[in-house]
């Protein structure tokens, strides 16, 4: 914090005055924030600058006389490798080298990895030949380090060649041993693998350990179905005789779960049961979360059965979560069994679970039965809480049951949380009562902490219900205060100012976004106004900053707000679009896409607007985009609302005719084509 606050430098001088106070925690979060700061620098002398201070604490350290150990020295190393600073790292090296012969071993490492990275193959052979490990064990670790980096990186040729060196079971510590497997599994090294294991076995490193290494071997093979996963695993493990794990049994569960393979982590669970070994109902709780992430709500019922099958009784909170998801899948009914089965194994369902049932009722409007539920709430004697009269609150249809259950949370003395404060501001607004949602902000006992957050959805509610000048007032006012409004509420206020005039306030708004998705969000809505008030500079510098942001995003923004929009506003002049592709091919070096071009096309079919379709059919040309069967008829279309036949007719005959929805298409261009023939016709008997 306060390197953030007061530059590298000025806490230099801040370390300086506190001396032996300052502890090597506070050095080291100073020197990561150099190196971030490095990193980040697009200016090469403003990065050596951060480096520069980086290493003056390094120095600070050692006079202190703290012990440099790798928390410290690790991230500047790493930095320098990524980089490729060759002669800056063989001289920070040769200084941490005079502090200790300690740290020998694990410069290996570092140094490994920079040869790696700098594609130098020469010096990592070296490297590999120069290792020894003698009978005393002299060298074990600085093989182990260098084995590290070259399993890290897949470096196959060199990996064997110290794999026949030294004794894997004896060289690194422990926790590098998976690191090796991961790289044999990656490079399909099966033999190697085996070899490994079956050395393994006669060490006393243990069964589970053993199977450990075996699952960091098989979840690393590459190409690999799921499917074949789990009887890979177990072919090894019975090839070479290990007993699988409950560990690795949770790591591949863990895997499949990451993968959003439910029911391969369900088969898994089937599997430890046939191996005979011990179950927890805690297993389930990955399936379960993978299930919520993924929403495949229906696999709830197997996961049910699963735990039923196994003699497994879930605990509370699997019980809130199995019924959470039932009603995500509008199963109300196997949700009441739940609560039942809940009930008959001793265990009393919680405020929190009936609570998922009756959000599940409001959010399909079934009040009656969301009543019922808090009536049951009471015959079961559990009492509600602040989330529950959240919900019954922010639903209420009429003012009177605001103030109802709201007094009767606070006769309940449950306490209010800032979902509470929140409802009641949608509550009100809901109700048209946009005085007393404001009159909210004035409750007694409202957190410091969230009362931005609670200011934020109030915004929200005013900027969308037409009250936009109090959601810019409170806005203002919050930024006085040196606060800031959530994201969403800003987005809010900016979608919703519509009337000319007002973009230096969206640029104030934008301004405001500093996570980078919502800022690309902003910034496109604010694309859409320039758009829709035919400011081209504007567009085109809003454009500038999000290609400087996100290139890729940017041609999403062409495409879906940019043309989208021109094509299908009638109004619209369509040399807004034309002078827009011109400038984005001269300042931005943005050549329009298909899509840019077929809306453009599109846009002067709305129009009838010939000259402007000849326009853009050369940007076709000049963009080398061959012309489709979509685009002729595009064209043709134009020119027969224009009636200009004789150019429709010879367009029409361009077209390859070959699939059968073009060919619809032309029949229904040719009834056009006929009918303003005959309109025409009958203007000239007339």
């Amino acid at each position: 914090m306060c390197g953030e606050k007061l530059g590298t430098e000025a806490t230099l001088k801040v370390f300086g005055k506190l001396g032996r106070e300052t502890g090597a925690k506070e050095y080291n979060a100073l020197i990561r924030l150099c190196i971030d700061k490095a990193k980040s620098s697009d200016d090469e002398e403003a990065a050596l600058d951060h480096i520069h201070n980086a290493y003056q604490l390094f120095k600070g350290m050692r006079e202190q006389g703290f012990r440099i150990e790798e928390e410290t020295y690790g991230p500047f190393l790493m930095y320098l490798i990524d980089v490729r600073m060759i002669d800056e790292f063989h001289f920070f090296t040769s200084v941490i080298k005079g502090e200790t012969d300690a740290v020998f071993p694990r410069l290996g490492y570092y140094e490994m990895l920079l040869w790696i990275r700098v594609k130098n193959d020469d010096k990592v052979k070296e490297l590999c030949n120069s290792t020894r490990v003698d009978n005393d064990g002299n060298g074990i670790d600085t093989a182990g380090n260098y084995l590290l980096a070259l399993c890290e990186n897949d470096k196959k040729e060199e990996l064997l060649q110290l794999l026949k060196i030294v004794d894997i079971t004896k060289t690194p510590p422990l926790e590098f041993v998976p690191s090796i497997f991961k790289s044999l599994g990656r490079l399909l090294l099966e033999d190697h693998a085996e070899k490994t294991i079956s050395a393994f076995k006669s060490s006393e490193i243990g069964a589970e350990n053993i199977s450990y290494f075996i699952w960091n071997y098989v979840i690393n093979m590459p190409n690999q179905l799921v499917e074949d996963v789990i009887p890979k695993f177990n072919s090894l493990h019975e090839k070479l005789d290990v007993t699988p794990s409950s560990k690795s049994f949770e790591k591949l569960i863990e895997n499949f779960c990451d993968s959003a393979e439910v029911h391969a982590a369900l088969s898994v669970v089937d599997e430890i049961c046939r191996l005979g070994l011990p179950l927890s109902s805690e297993l389930f709780n990955p399936i379960l979360q993978a299930v919520e992430e993924n929403c495949e709500f229906e696999l709830v019922n197997s996961i049910y059965d699963a735990m039923r099958r196994h003699d497994l009784n879930p605990n509370g909170e699997m019980f809130r979560c199995m019924i959470n998801l039932r009603v995500k899948m509008k199963d109300f009914q196997g949700a009441y069994n739940m609560l039942a089965d809940m009930k008959i194994l001793g265990m009393e369902p919680t405020a929190s679970i009936y609570n998922c049932i009756l959000a599940g009722y409001f959010r399909e409007k079934n009040i009656h039965a969301a009543l019922k539920i808090v009536d049951q709430m009471k015959s079961d004697s559990v009492e509600p809480d602040s989330q529950t009269f959240s919900y019954l609150i922010c639903n209420c249809e009429c003012e009177e049951d605001i103030i109802k259950y709201y007094e009767e949370m606070r006769n309940a003395r449950v306490r209010a949380t800032k979902q509470v404060y929140m409802s009641l501001i949608n509550a009100y607004a809901n109700c048209g009562q946009f005085e007393k949602a404001k009159q909210v902000l004035g409750e007694q006992g409202i957190p410091v902490k969230n009362i931005n957050e609670i200011k934020s959805v109030l915004v929200s509610v005013l900027a969308s219900s037409e009250h936009l000048s109090d959601a810019l007032e409170i806005y203002d006012e919050v930024l006085q205060s040196g606060g800031h409004l959530e994201p969403k509420a800003i987005i809010s206020l900016i979608d919703n100012l519509h009337c000319e005039g007002n973009l230096d306030r969206m640029l104030q708004l934008l301004g405001e976004l500093s996570n980078l998705d919502f800022w690309l969000d902003g910034c496109s809505r604010v694309v859409s106004y320039c758009i829709r008030h035919e400011n081209l500079c504007a567009v085109v510098e809003l454009l500038k900053q999000i290609k400087d942001k996100d290139a890729a995003f940017t041609k999403t923004v062409l495409e879906q707000v940019v043309f989208c929009q021109i094509s299908e506003t009638k109004h619209m002049s369509l040399n807004l679009g034309l002078d827009l592709i011109k400038e984005c091919k001269e300042i931005l070096n943005i050549h329009p896409s298909r899509s840019c071009l077929d809306f453009l096309l599109r846009g002067c079919i709305v129009a009838k607007d010939p000259h402007h379709a000849r326009l853009i059919w050369k940007e076709y040309e000049e963009a080398k985009l061959p012309y489709s069967s979509l685009t002729f008829l595009s064209m043709c279309k134009v020119l027969c609302d224009s009636r200009e036949h004789k150019a429709a007719r010879d367009m029409l005959k361009r077209i390859d005719k070959e699939d059968p929805h073009v060919r619809h298409l032309i029949k229904i261009c040719r009834e056009t084509f006929k009918t303003s023939k005959e309109i025409e016709g009958a203007r000239r008997a007339l």
